[in-house]
Order: C-alpha cells, then structure tokens, then sequence
C-alpha cells in the first residue's frame, strides 16, 4: 500500500495539518477483494487481468469510519430477548412483482434489479412506482434519464404519476441529503454505476465508487426503514456489474432476463432474505409497458396441428410455481468425425451423460447421429427433472414415433439407470391435469396416493420401463 501525502505548517504556531493524502489501491473487478499490489491474477477469484488501480482522496478531518458499524457502542442481546414481529409487507401492485419478491416489499429493504440495456428495468419500476404514488411517499432518482424523459415516458405509457417526486442526481451526497428531508418510504435508484461520492476521487462505474456508494445507500435504508430498489447494470456475460460484494450488502438480487426477438420478459430471484429464491414472474412487453402473464404454461406450449415426433411436454418448479414446458429434439446422421451435441436452454454437459445411460441401459446408440435438443419459448432449465422427458424426446425423433397426445413426462434418470422422483410431484400433475392433459409417465416415489381425475398416470422405475411406457 503506497502513501503519499503532503504537510503544511501554520505560521503562527508549530501545529501541523495534514493537507491531502492519496492512497493508491488496487481491487479485482470480479470479486471487488482488496490487494496491496497489482497482480495478474486475483488471488481470492483466480481471474486474470481484473486488477486495477485506483486512488483515493481521504477527506481531511473526517474519519474514515464515520457513521459504519461499530463507530458507536452496541449491545449484545439474546435472540430470546428480541421480539418476534410478523413481517408487514407492501404490495407493489404488480402481482408477479409480488410473487417473485415473496409476496411484497418489505420496508428497510434493498432490492438490486438488474438486466440487458432496454430489457424494461426502468419501465417496470415507473409502473410499481405509479401503484405506490396514492399510498406512500416516493422518490425516484435517477441518474441516466432527465426530468423530460421520465415525463414522456410516464405519458407514453399512460401512467398517473403526477404526484410522483423525481430527482436527477448523480452525487450519493445530495440524493441522501434530499432523502432526508423528503422521508421517502419508497426510494428507487436507477442506477447504482451513474453514482459517485466524493469520498473517493475514482471514476463512476468503478469498483471503489459501487462499494461506497451502495453501502451509504444500504446504511441509510436500514436506518430510516426505508425500501429501496437500486438497478444495476450487467456485463456482457449477464453477470451485474461491479463488484461481486455489491450483492452481498442488499437483501435480494432479481435478473431480468429475455430471449431475443421475444416479446416475453422473465424476472428471476437469485437472492431474497425475505422470500424464496428462483421465483420467477413472467411479463410481455406490449405498446403501454409490462404486461403480467397470470399462465405462463400457456406461452411456453406450443400449439400443434398433429403430434409431431421428438416433442415431449415436461413439468419445470420454478420457486413456488408449477410450469408446462416443451422439450423438443432432432436426431439425424451425422456427417462429422465428431457428431454434434447442441443443447439450448439444457446443460449440455447432462445431455451427453444422457445419451451415454440412453446407451448402456437402454441399448441404442446415438454415436454415430447429430443430437440438438432446445426448450421451446427461450426459457432455461436447470432441475433434473427433466431427464426422462429429454431422453425420450431424443427416441421419439431417432424412431419417427410420436407420444400419445397429451402425455406429461417428468424424473430423474441415474447413471444406472433408475428413475429418481423429484420434489412436488403431485403439484405437477394436478398442473397438467388442470391444462387438459390426460396421461403423465412420472417416477414410482411420485406416484399420487390419490387419483387424480382425467389423468392417466404410469409410474416406472427404471429407463427400460419407460421406454415400454412411453412408445
């Protein structure tokens, strides 16, 4: 760590004061970890050429602890001895929103958004904000977008926000200034890279500038019982922007997400201390702002004229929500040394251990064929539930042979073979059952104790059997 500063003397008298001192810092821009010198490769994260230099002014006369934790004396307190209060929550008026925040916001919380550039970050929460104009006080800062744009995008979308205070501010100092003479319930920040404080002399964006800045809108937030949403943006890898520290200091982290060229908007929890994460809600972006989408399992199932071969319908548990998904597959001779293995919205690394149990318990081998898999409607899946759908899915079109219409498939497949129930079974068939579906070939330890009505279910317990089951 280098420091260099200066010092001047008073003319009357032998007292020296410090001037200005600069320190010279180093972070990783991937995990934000401090280092006493530039390296090429993070030591915490092992990333290489992420370390960058920064300086940092101190401000003279004000210590650097002021107003952080610990500055004042705490006492320690018995978790017998602290009050069990039920967690008041407000509702966004955005039932989606709600759901994926477990059902509302909680005041004193901190919510990061963040998403592609022209995803809807900013349309959503001028929405939620119009909703929550009538009932709380709020203020909506923004650092990228004048007073004028706000404006007409508030009327382009037909919104009555008339009451709604707005501020464009760059400086935390001002904003938290403003904040506290304004006593918002509601603050939103869009966004946390535009910010900077004066505390630190780097550029806005910069690693040192997100840490400080979002941990004085953090302090504040916790102190006066304020909600507040920062937006935050991502890196081209999808990943928000800054350092990672930046999601540990608030309270959830939602991504918003779209498939390109789609008119459909996901919103997905990776982290809530107040709800249950991988929640997703569901929006199609229309001519007057974010629509909610009440049935998603609609959008994701395709409407075929007849049954087509290599499409088979899987049932997906996203939070607290059962989802109808179509996995569809395309066997066909390959010309290549090494046939291909694409995988869209599946791990690709599952699908050749796939095709390899297809191959020793199953008896047919695909070495010789191209293999593409994709779920339909842009959507990811990430459970293993969707093992058996998939690899019968991959027999359908190696066979030409079509499931019975209707039929829902859901389980795991081990690597010997056997098929492994998955959680909330009977949820996923009462599910289908209510979207008209009439047959389910689902694992043995999820079979319903009960019938359900209009649903055929055939529970097997290993490939082999479902494979009889299916075809």
């Amino acid at each position: 760590l280098v420091v260099t500063g200066a010092i001047c003397y008073n003319p009357t008298g032998n007292q020296e004061t410090d001037v200005a001192k600069t320190k010279t810092l180093f972070y990783c821009n991937a995990c934000g970890s401090e280092l006493a010198k530039w390296a090429g490769q993070c030591p915490d994260c092992k990333a290489w050429n992420t370390v960058e230099e920064f300086r940092q002014a101190a401000m003279p006369g004000k210590p650097r602890g002021s107003g952080y934790a610990g500055a004042t004396e705490q006492r320690v307190t018995k978790l017998s001895d602290v009050a069990g209060e039920k967690v008041v929550r407000t509702s966004v008026g955005i039932n989606e929103l709600d759901r994926v925040l477990g059902g509302g916001i909680v005041p004193g919380s901190v919510v990061l958004i963040g998403g592609d550039p022209g995803i809807g970050k900013s349309t959503l929460l001028l929405q939620v904000m119009a909703g929550l104009v009538g009932r709380t006080n709020c203020l909506y800062v923004s650092g990228e977008e004048s007073l004028q744009q706000i404006n007409m995008r508030a009327k382009r979308l037909g919104l009555e926000v008339g009451g709604l205070k707005c501020l464009t501010e760059t400086s935390v100092e001002q904003i938290l200034h403003v904040a506290e003479k304004e006593k918002p319930g509601m603050l939103v920040v869009d966004s946390i890279q535009t910010l900077h404080t004066e505390q630190v002399a780097s550029a806005p964006g910069s690693v040192t500038q997100v840490r400080e800045t979002a941990a004085a809108l953090v302090r504040y937030a916790k102190q006066m019982n304020c909600a507040m949403v920062l937006v935050g943006h991502v890196t081209k890898d999808g990943a928000l922007a800054g350092p990672r520290i930046l999601e540990h200091m608030v309270d959830a982290v939602l991504y918003f997400q779209s498939d390109e060229g789609s008119r459909y908007r996901v919103i997905r929890a990776f982290k809530n201390r107040f709800g249950a994460v991988n929640e997703l809600g569901v929006f199609a972006m229309t001519g007057t702002g974010l629509k909610e989408v009440s049935n998603p399992s609609a959008i994701f199932l395709t409407g075929h004229d007849e049954p087509a071969a290599g499409s088979v319908v899987t049932v997906i548990r996203e939070g607290t929500r059962p989802i109808l998904l179509e996995l569809q597959a395309l066997v066909d001779e390959s010309h290549l040394a090494n046939p291909r293995r694409v995988a869209i919205g599946l791990d690709s690394s599952r699908l050749a251990m796939l095709l390899a149990v297809l191959h020793r318990h199953g008896g047919i081998s695909l070495g010789d064929q191209d293999v593409f898999a994709n779920v339909v409607g842009g959507m990811r899946i990430t459970e293993t539930g969707s093992d058996l759908p998939l690899i019968l899915a991959i027999l359908s079109s190696f066979r030409g042979r079509v499931l019975e219409g209707k039929t829902v498939v859901f389980g795991e497949v081990g690597l010997s073979g056997e098929v492994r129930p998955v959680y909330n079974g009977e949820e996923r068939l009462k599910e289908a059952a209510g979207l008209g579906f009439t047959r389910a070939i689902i694992p043995k330890a999820n079979k319903p104790r009960r019938a359900i009505d209009g649903l055929s279910v055939k529970a097997v317990g290993d490939l082999q059997q479902a494979i009889s089951a299916a075809f």
